[in-house]
Formats: C-alpha cells, sequence, structure tokens
C-alpha cells in the first residue's frame, strides 16, 4: 500500500495516471454513446418494421369490410380498429378522395390529433386491384420497456468497463513509474558514495524501461570496476617505483655517508635503477598516449605480415637468448590501412612480453592470415599460460597476476596493444590454458573494407 502511495506522490506517476484515465474515460464515453444511438436505431427500426406489419394487416382487414359492405356508407370497421389497438395504435381510414371514413365524423378532431401524435404508419386498402382508400395506424411516443432495458445493460457494461480501465490504468501506472523510481533512489545512493546501490532488485521491469535500469546497473558496475583499477593504478605505480628509487637512495646515501667508494660498480648499479625508472615513466607515458588523444595516427597502406616480419627481425636477439624456438607463418600480404609504426610497436611489445613469460626451450610462433573480411595475426607461444582468473585482465594496465609478479616488467605493454589496436578499429584477444601455453590474437580489418582508422584514440 505504501508503495502504491509512493507512485501516485510522484509527478510521472500523477501525470501518466491522468493521462491513462483520460483516455480510458474517452474511449468508454465514445464506445458507450455509440452503443446507445446504436441500440436505440436498432429498437426504433424494429419497433416501426412491427407497425408497419400491423398497418398493413388492418388495410387488410379494412378491404374486407368495405367487400362487404359494398363500399363506404355502411361500413363497419370494428375488427380493423380492433387490431390496432391491440398493438397498442388508432386506427384512421380515409377514402380515395382522402375524406376521414374512420373514425365518425364527429371524430375527426380526435383522429386528426391521433394522426399527430407519436409515429404513423399507412398502408393503402386494395379492393379488386384498384385502391380504394388508405389504412393509418398511430402509435404513442417509441420509449418502451425494451429500449430502457437495453440502456441498462449499456450502462452496466459502461460501468463495468470504467472500472476496468481505472484498474488497468493504476496497474500500468504502478508497473512504468516503480522501477523509474527505484531507479532514481539507486541514482541518489550511488551519487552519495553507496557503490553497491542498484536498480535491478526492480525485476520484472517492462520494456525500455527494464532496458534502462539494466544499462544503469553495468555502468555502475563499470565505474565500481574502474575504481578498483584506478585504485590498483595507483598502488601498482607506486610499488613500481618504490623499489628503484628505495635502491637510488640508499645507494646514494651510502655514497654519500662514504660507506662505499663511488667505484664503476656501485655507479653502474645505481645507473641499472635510473634505467629502470626510464622504463617505468616511458611504458606510463605509452599507455597516457595510447589512451589519449595525444595519441596521432599516420594511416597508410600497410602489409601487416611485413610489419610483423620486421618486428620479429628486431627481436629476434632477444628471443634467441631466451632461448625459444621461433616458427613464423607470414607468408602471404595482408594489406591494412593503418599506422605501420604502431603496428610494430604492437607486434614488438607482443614478443617482448612473450619473451619475459616463456622459459627456455619452449616455442614461439607467429601466424598471419586473412579471416573474412579481416586481417589475423596470432602469436602463440608454449609457455606456462595464464591462470582462468587472471585471463579476463590480461589487457588491464599494470596487471601483471600473481605468477607475473616474479618477473620483471611494468605490466604495461598488453594495455599499450589493446589500445593501439582499438585505435585502429581492430580487436586484440587472448587465449590461454594453465600450463599449456597462451595465443593473442589481433584483427584489422582488411584494407578493402576497412574503416579509416581514428586520427586520435578517445580520451
Amino acid at each position: 500500500m505504501t508503495s502504491k502511495l509512493t507512485v501516485l506522490r510522484s509527478p510521472l506517476g500523477r501525470r501518466l495516471l491522468v493521462a491513462f484515465l483520460v483516455v480510458a474515460l474517452s474511449s468508454v464515453l465514445v464506445l458507450t454513446l455509440a452503443a446507445l444511438i446504436a441500440t436505440d436505431r436498432g429498437l426504433t427500426g424494429a419497433r416501426h418494421a412491427d407497425q408497419q406489419r400491423t398497418a398493413d394487416r388492418a388495410a387488410a382487414a379494412v378491404a374486407t369490410a368495405y367487400l362487404a359492405a359494398g363500399g363506404w356508407a355502411s361500413v363497419d370497421l370494428g375488427d380493423a380498429s380492433g387490431l390496432a389497438e391491440a398493438a397498442d395504435g388508432h386506427l384512421v381510414v380515409l377514402d380515395s378522395s382522402g375524406a376521414m371514413v374512420w373514425p365518425g365524423r364527429g371524430m375527426g378532431g380526435m383522429g386528426a390529433r391521433m394522426m399527430s401524435a407519436g409515429h404513423v404508419a399507412q398502408a393503402p386498402v386494395r379492393v379488386g386491384g384498384a385502391r380504394v382508400g388508405t389504412a393509418r395506424v398511430s402509435f404513442a411516443g417509441d420509449v418502451s420497456g425494451a429500449r430502457r432495458i437495453a440502456w441498462s445493460w449499456v450502462a452496466g457494461a459502461a460501468a463495468v468497463a470504467l472500472l476496468v480501465a481505472l484498474a488497468v490504468s493504476g496497474f500500468v501506472t504502478r508497473r512504468l513509474t516503480r522501477p523509474l523510481l527505484a531507479l532514481a533512489g539507486a541514482a541518489r545512493r550511488f551519487t552519495a558514495g553507496e557503490r553497491s546501490a542498484r536498480a535491478g532488485s526492480r525485476a520484472g521491469a517492462p520494456g525500455e524501461v527494464g532496458e534502462v535500469i539494466r544499462a544503469f546497473d553495468a555502468m555502475a558496475d563499470e565505474v565500481v570496476r574502474g575504481e578498483a583499477v584506478r585504485r590498483r593504478l595507483s598502488a601498482d605505480v607506486a610499488h613500481e617505483l618504490r623499489t628503484p628509487l628505495a635502491g637510488l637512495q640508499a645507494g646514494l646515501e651510502e655514497l654519500r655517508d662514504g660507506l662505499r667508494a663511488p667505484d664503476a660498480e656501485r655507479l653502474g648499479a645505481l645507473h641499472d635503477q635510473t634505467l629502470r625508472l626510464s622504463r617505468i615513466v616511458a611504458d606510463l607515458a605509452d599507455l597516457s598516449a595510447a589512451e589519449s588523444a595525444a595519441l596521432s595516427l599516420r594511416p597508410a597502406e600497410a602489409d601487416l605480415a611485413a610489419i610483423a616480419r620486421a618486428a620479429l627481425a628486431s627481436q629476434l636477439p632477444q628471443l634467441e637468448a631466451a632461448g625459444l624456438r621461433v616458427h613464423t607463418d607470414l607468408t602471404g600480404a595482408l594489406a591494412v590501412r593503418a599506422d605501420p609504426d604502431r603496428l610494430h610497436q604492437v607486434v614488438v611489445n607482443l614478443l617482448t612480453n612473450a619473451a619475459r613469460y616463456c622459459r627456455t626451450g619452449d616455442g614461439l610462433s607467429l601466424r598471419g592470415y586473412a579471416d573474412g573480411p579481416e586481417a589475423a595475426l596470432e602469436v602463440a607461444d608454449t609457455g606456462p599460460g595464464i591462470a582462468a582468473e587472471d585471463l579476463p585482465h590480461v589487457f588491464d594496465r599494470l596487471w601483471r597476476g600473481d605468477r607475473g609478479r616474479e618477473v620483471a616488467g611494468s605490466g604495461i605493454g598488453l594495455a599499450i596493444v589493446r589500445e593501439l589496436v582499438t585505435a585502429h578499429a581492430g580487436t586484440v584477444t587472448a587465449a590461454s590454458g594453465d600450463g599449456s601455453g597462451t595465443t593473442v590474437t589481433v584483427r584489422l580489418p582488411l584494407a578493402s573494407t576497412s574503416r579509416p582508422p581514428s586520427t586520435a584514440t578517445r580520451s
């Protein structure tokens, strides 16, 4: 009951209820009037048909009396008048000249009044094929018991329809506005900091209202996930920077206090820490550029297979030093419209990532092929693979998983890959089974079907 009153107190609920009621009342009123008019006309038509049949019978009786009397002079029309009176009518008979024959001449005024009251049905009086007069039967007003009964049924049906319309209007109003009120309340709570606020508890919201509620809940989940990613990003950046900074600070304090001699070995160690810091900052700058309008693409006709071969050639010493067995299948040309330098960066990041996590003796393969309207590049390895719970997060910034924390790196390379591929209107996916290797697939539109990549990615 409280929820119903809340719905009625809302401006939208009141407006919807009024609108539904206006439509319902208008419909019921129009249908009731139409039913009353149709019923009245039907009853009137039936009554007039009955009255005409009464006039025809009376005319036949007058003709019989005319034949028996041999004319109008001594005719007895009592039987014909009785037929009319049995049907609640009054008989008036005129001869061929229009002079009144029945009732008698002394009742002419009354006969005229009878003829002027209500409906008058008339029929010719024919004897031997010749018309000798006219029989007119006048009836009182057409209000009848049948009409009153019909009208009472129509009025009852209209009342029932109105009650049903009121009930349906209230139900529909409540069904539309209650989910919207729940959505507004959830939005206010979410804005106030209650990140668990959702509107989806109002199950069964109809049509587009349900879609809006589901979209809001999905948006709220994405906001919560984004906030968690930002918190984790801040923590991971702090962690990544803390280790080299701590090493630099300790080394410099040793040199300052004279605990260590500033020899080449010690200065080289400090220099390595600065290089690590520079690498982390450069990775963060690349990721920031890939996620913002600072990244400007220079699209041109390019061969994805050729770009992959060039990237592999530049990384081959590193792959061989890691003890990886490299296999390629990049013979066919894959024409795409893209920025060759950025695609080169994508392939280099994928190869570097594979070299970092694979074990000595593992295999690494590059395969390029056309798949319908897309060019596909697969970078697959036989390394330790990715845990199922970590697989959905491999393209998140600074995500390294429990196993990845044992390997040097910033956890930004695959995030940069995703942003660069997305900027080229492509997709990148990862598939892996724990302990059975990883396959990363990059898909880009072929040059004949590709959409022009954006000159700058979304910020």
